[in-house]
């Protein structure tokens, strides 16, 4: 399984937002002018259904720019950096995550899967594991992560996450809170930069799971 989609029905038997396909289906299959489209995050897919059909429709149709156009503004890759990646299977569900040399593709370092988490936590823990890794070498390298959710985190020093805090989930909640707890008390000098996917293709660290 690859990252799991959210999945909004505006129009349809019942609208609202679903977590799965079959769901989603159940409510728009031949029904007259079903309005529906599927999200990365819930996040995105709850602020969309609130908007309504047509504001998310309008942008969705104004034109894409270009490979090229997109490749400019987002600049010339730093290869001399680490590009992390999550891997799940279900959100939230098992996960895992590593950092490779963005050159070569060489893991540098993996951890899991821990058992429950969400996609943005293990993209979360992953910057901060790779922060550490480059500071343990004395290295002042790029970190990449396609992750706007986590590089926020990471930049705020806190993490806003609505997996609850259970025995199922002690696991990945004790390595969050350490990893926050090392932002706040180590200094480092590496920027931490968005994967631009949209012009250069999968972070190298990707698993392949779409």
């Amino acid at each position: 399984m690859g990252k799991s989609k959210y999945y909004v029905v505006w129009v349809g038997r019942t609208p609202g937002v679903y977590r799965t396909w079959a769901e989603c289906q159940a409510q728009v299959a031949e029904f007259p002018d079903a309005r529906y489209k599927s999200y990365e995050s819930q996040q995105e897919a709850e602020a969309a259904y609130r908007k309504g059909w047509k504001a998310s429709f309008a942008a969705a149709s104004r034109p894409k720019a270009s490979a090229a156009a997109n490749k400019r503004a987002a600049g010339e890759i730093d290869y001399d950096s680490i590009s992390v990646d999550v891997g799940t299977r279900g959100n939230p569900g098992p996960v895992e995550y590593k950092g490779v040399d963005t050159r070569t593709g060489d893991v540098l370092f993996s951890y899991g899967p821990i058992a429950k988490g969400t996609n943005n936590l293990g993209e979360f823990l992953a910057i901060v594991h790779a922060l550490a890794y480059l500071k343990q070498q004395g290295s002042s390298k790029t970190v990449y992560s396609d992750s706007r959710n986590a590089l926020k985190w990471v930049g705020e020093k806190a993490v806003a996450s609505s997996l609850v805090r259970d025995e199922s989930t002690r696991e990945i909640w004790d390595l969050v809170d350490r990893a926050v707890n090392w932002l706040r008390t180590n200094r480092y000098d590496n920027k931490v930069k968005k994967w631009e996917t949209d012009a250069w293709g999968e972070i190298k660290a990707d698993y392949g799971r779409k």
